[in-house]
This record gives C-alpha cells, structure tokens and sequence, in this order.
C-alpha cells in the first residue's frame, strides 16, 4: 500500500475518534524506517492537536551484562534479547491511563536508559514502535492485541540491506563488521519479522 505520512495520520486519527487512549503498533526489519515513520508521525499529529507520544520497543533491550551472561551479545536486537514482560507490563500501563515513565535505548552507549521518558496522563494517541510489536511467536505473541490499529514497515531487502550498512557505517564499524552484523544478524531479523508477524492492518511497502 502506498500511503504518505499525512494520509497515515488522518487514518488514525479518524479511528482514534472517541478514544481516551489509542494505541498505534508500528512493525518493521531493523533498518526498515520505522523510528523515521513514528517520528514523522508525531510532528504530524502534534500539528493537528491530537496529543500524541512515541513509545519506542527498543527502549526494553537486555543490558549487555546480561547478554554476555547468557551468550546472546552477538544476537542483540534478536527477539529474545528483549525484556517482553516489562513491554507488556508497559503497554497495559499506558493502555490504563494516566503518567507511564518509559525507558529509551541510548544507541551511543548501546544501553536502555529507565524511566527516560515520560508518557504523559494528556498524551492520547501512543505511537508504539518496534521491530517484534506484532511477531506471532511466544512470548511476543500476545503483545499484538495491545494495539487498536496496526502498521508494518515493510521495505524490499535489498533496499533494507543498504540502510543497515550505512546505520552501521555512521556508527564507526570496520567493513568486517558491518558485514558480520547485517548478514548474520540484522537481516535474519528482518527476514522473521516479515515471515512470522501477524497481519497488520495497514502494511507499507517501497523499494
């Protein structure tokens, strides 16, 4: 489906229509463009009054000290490198209503950061946005429901394969490294998020 950001958000906001809280889940590879979507979403809904929050999933990534505990740390970004209760928790949180301090995961430091940002109690339409939000696998798989309309970010791989090397080049990482990140893990992702998440109502695709 082609759709730009303003006709996007036009759609949520006529189905937010009436709600105290509306949750949008927003799905993609990493690289995909959905931090760009939910962050273009934002501005867009801010200037129609609509008192929107981004909610990002990668704010619930494990710390790295757990990840070398566990042998995981060359898989970090993989589905079960991320803390899915507390998302969940999360998410019945901001569904209930009221201030939800949320952590954020600070990519320079490659850390999550607790209670960075803050949900406030005015914040109406909740732009929840992350790679697994709709990932038909346990124990992913109930988070699915949380949300009241559903997204996927749905590039072409050679199209995703490009951002995630220059994601990793602006990073700093030798060409060695970059290759064994997108090939062995980046790009399996995307490929498990494309396969095995459940439908989304609304699914963007681009080359």
């Amino acid at each position: 489906m082609s759709m730009t950001v303003d006709e996007l958000a036009d759609e949520i906001v006529r189905r937010a229509e009436g709600k105290a809280r509306f949750l949008v889940g927003i799905a993609g590879p990493p690289g995909g463009g959905k931090s760009t979507l939910a962050d273009a979403l934002f501005e867009k809904l801010k200037e129609l009054e609509q008192a929107p929050a981004v909610l990002p999933m990668d704010g619930f990534h494990l710390d790295n000290r757990l990840l070398i505990e566990r042998g995981l740390l060359p898989r970090k970004g993989a589905p079960e490198t991320f803390d899915v209760r507390g998302l969940r928790d999360i998410l019945q949180a901001v569904r209930a209503g009221g201030e939800v301090l949320v952590p954020v995961f600070d990519r320079d430091r490659e850390l999550a950061i607790c209670a960075a940002r803050c949900i406030a109690p005015e914040d109406r339409i909740i732009l929840v946005e992350g790679n697994y939000v709709l990932l038909d696998r346990e124990p992913w798989r109930p988070i699915a429901s949380s949300f009241d309309l559903t997204v996927m970010v749905a590039p072409e791989e050679d199209e995703l394969e490009r951002r995630l090397v220059a994601r990793w080049i602006h990073y700093g990482l030798s060409q060695d490294e970059i290759r064994a990140k997108v090939e062995d893990n980046d790009l399996p992702n995307g490929r498990l998020v494309l396969s095995a998440s459940h439908p989304a109502d609304i699914t963007l695709r681009f080359a």
